[in-house]
């Protein structure tokens, strides 16, 4: 391993949190993206639904329901 100097300990302690920071980014995300999957479920089962959903073409005016 090359010798890290005098500013061995900063620079091993910026990586260490940086790296701390990227997982619990990364958890987060990964967390996150599942309760919005949960919600999303729960509202659709509810009847709401998505406004980028297919809307189904509406009858013709006169047609017998």
């Amino acid at each position: 391993m090359p010798e890290l100097s005098y500013h061995g300990g900063f620079i091993l302690a910026a990586y260490a949190v940086t790296a701390v920071v990227l997982a619990g980014m990364l958890l987060w995300m990964l967390l996150d993206g599942r309760a919005q999957k949960r919600r999303l479920a729960e509202l659709e089962a509810r009847g709401v639904r998505r406004r980028s959903a297919p809307v189904p073409p509406a009858a013709p005016a006169g047609a017998a329901p």
